[in-house]
């Protein structure tokens, strides 16, 4: 059976898609599909932004094809994990929860590899391309650990 996987962050065109494209780089289609998502409507259907994209292919994965959507109630039905890249957006996914176990399916990225830490993945739009390499390397650490926890999971 295959886990959905739904990214989020605010605008769905830097860590999100990134988070996306790292995760599905890590795992086969076969047992794992993987989404983004922005708890705001700014960048609908629109491409990541170019600094993602460049960061991404640099590490050999491409998230060009990726488009930017607003996350959804009906995302709770839909994805078996929920990885939030803060707090803000955490307390927004969070606030359209409709039960105990929509809320449980939603958890901070980072708690993956800082269990209960609730530590943020920083925001990266303002900043320059380093800030992409340090979220990119933070994502990608997070993901392995996900990707472990995955793999064990479906082997049971």
């Amino acid at each position: 059976m295959k886990t959905k996987i739904l990214m989020v962050c605010l605008g769905n065109i830097c860590r999100s898609p990134l988070a996306e494209g790292i995760l599905r780089s890590k795992m086969s289609g076969e047992t794992v599909t993987v989404d983004s998502a922005g708890t705001a409507d700014y960048h609908i259907g629109e491409a990541p932004d170019p600094r993602s994209v460049a960061i991404a292919r640099k590490h050999n994965i491409d998230i060009s094809n990726q488009l930017g959507r607003k996350f959804q109630v009906s995302d709770f039905d839909e994805f078996d994990h929920i990885y939030v890249m803060d707090n803000s957006n955490y307390n927004n996914v969070i606030g359209m929860a409709r039960s105990a176990e929509d809320e449980q399916k939603t958890d901070l990225i980072l708690n993956l590899a800082y269990p209960g830490e609730n530590m943020d993945v920083p925001d990266p739009y303002y900043g320059g391309p380093q800030g992409f390499e340090n979220v990119f390397k933070m994502l990608d650490h997070a993901c392995d650990i996900l990707v472990k926890k995955l793999k064990n999971n479906h082997s049971r």
